[in-house]
């Protein structure tokens, strides 16, 4: 029992720091789509349609951190810090190069990338300028990502959340004096919600980049726990350990692109039932997104426990730790739900005065909110698995989920049957309780933990 305790302890420790920062992400996010909305539906739908496209960069993004995360923390556990090093400034040099590509295609593909969406071209037309901010310096969300992901493999929470308190906090004060103006200065509008962002990611950048350039050690030796990022070591590519690592991404980034690409088929078809209705599942996912701050924190350290102690060789206790972290996002998320489910059409009314998407967006909240045990588990199982090594099983069960049972219901349900939101949302519903039911499945019997390919830590 004391054992227990000690262990809910620890991951209460580290899991806060993840909550919070994320609360704040996410809170920012609440915060700049209240301005924007303020700006109007169009410019609220053209931000919306940005960020499905940015999500699919940083699906690839995401896959390098779990890359980088799983072996880091394996080396971690095992105490060789010297390799440990090495894998960060491969995946440093990984994401520099991807990040750069990325800016690249928004810059030249912007256009039809927005068209593929269906946007109108008066939304297109206002939402490029803000797009180009934020999508061309995408690099700064992929280095971030690596660094944030190298300091939690260390089971260091608080930096990445100090810095993102500072993010956040700048975003917030450059958005609503770039977008609204200052004085006779009238703002930028939709354009000074994109720059404020890409300033305020600039900033984050720097201050985790400086955490891991100063040394709290003196030597450099296989048995310093140093974890340090030198000049010398970047920019030189290493073969095995960029092999190495994309064992682990390469399907960390199919899931997510599998995700992503369902996401944009169907959002185009809540876009084409009518605007309305896609503001409604809009301001919905905004306020859903609450309900996975518990999740992802708890996910963050379910991966880092899970890495580190298959690293010592305890397999018992990865397993334990990787439930555990589940059962305490539960907890969490059923409260968080219930708080929801309760005040939705107050939560929705906040964003819009009109009374169909009040109604709709009530709707979508009051489903989701029936579902928290199973979004428990596509968050925190799938980082124990990552953090196992795992990243095919979560991979095909996510194509399963996304394009048999979301794609398809909503479809079915949203467009055929004409159920409009409630169609949409029940089919999410679907797809997370049985994408959830079978990760559980799958981490519980511990077969992930014993047979996942382990050359990588060799």
């Amino acid at each position: 029992m004391k054992e227990k305790l000690q262990s809910v302890k620890i991951i209460t420790a580290l899991a806060i720091p993840a909550i919070l920062e994320n609360t704040m992400q996410i809170s920012v996010g609440f915060i700049d789509t209240f301005f924007i909305g303020k700006l109007g539906t169009e410019a609220l739908a053209g931000v919306s349609a940005s960020n499905s496209i940015m999500n699919i960069y940083i699906a690839f993004f995401l896959a390098v951190s779990v890359g980088c995360s799983a072996l880091m923390t394996r080396n971690i556990g095992m105490k060789d810090y010297k390799n440990t090093n090495n894998i960060l400034h491969q995946s440093i040099n990984l994401a520099i190069g991807i990040g750069f590509l990325s800016g690249l295609i928004n810059v030249i593909f912007a256009k039809p990338l927005l068209s593929l969406l269906g946007l109108s071209s008066n939304v297109i037309k206002i939402t490029l300028p803000y797009f180009w901010a934020v999508g061309t310096p995408s690099v700064l969300i992929s280095i971030s990502m690596i660094l944030s992901s190298a300091l939690r493999s260390n089971k260091d929470t608080k930096t990445p959340m100090k810095v993102g308190f500072i993010v956040n906090i700048i975003n917030t004060i450059l958005n609503y004096f770039l977008i609204f103006g200052l004085g006779n200065w009238n703002g930028l509008g939709l354009l000074g919600a994109g720059i404020a962002t890409s300033i305020a990611r600039t900033l984050g950048v720097i201050l985790l980049w400086k955490s891991l350039t100063v040394s709290k050690n003196s030597n450099t030796d296989k048995s310093s726990s140093d974890i340090i990022i030198t000049k010398n070591k970047l920019f030189k590519l290493n073969w095995d350990i960029i092999k190495n690592i994309s064992i682990i991404s390469v399907p960390a980034a199919m899931e997510k692109l599998i995700m992503r690409t369902g996401q944009l088929i169907y959002i185009s078809m809540i876009i084409s039932i009518s605007e309305a209705t896609y503001a409604a599942h809009n301001i919905a996912g905004v306020i859903e997104s609450f309900t996975y701050l518990p999740a992802m924190g708890f996910g963050v350290v379910a991966a880092t426990l899970v890495g580190q102690q298959l690293g010592e060789g305890d397999v018992k206790s990865a397993k334990e730790s990787g439930i555990l972290c589940y059962i305490m996002a539960v907890v969490f998320m059923s409260i968080v739900g219930a708080v929801i489910f309760i005040f939705a059409p107050y939560l929705t009314s906040i964003f819009s005065e009109d009374p169909a998407i009040i109604r709709d967006g009530s709707k979508a909240l009051r489903i989701i909110a029936f579902v928290q045990p199973t979004l428990a588990a596509t968050f925190v199982i799938t980082s124990a698995l990552q953090g196992a090594g795992d990243t095919k099983y979560p991979m095909y069960i996510t194509f399963i989920g996304i394009w048999f049972i979301r794609v398809t219901g909503i479809y079915i349900l949203g467009i055929k049957l004409n159920m409009g939101i409630t169609g949409v949302w029940l089919a999410i519903a679907a797809d997370i309780v049985i994408r959830g039911t079978l990760l559980i499945l799958r981490f519980i019997t511990g077969k992930s933990l014993t047979e996942t390919n382990i050359n990588y830590i060799k």
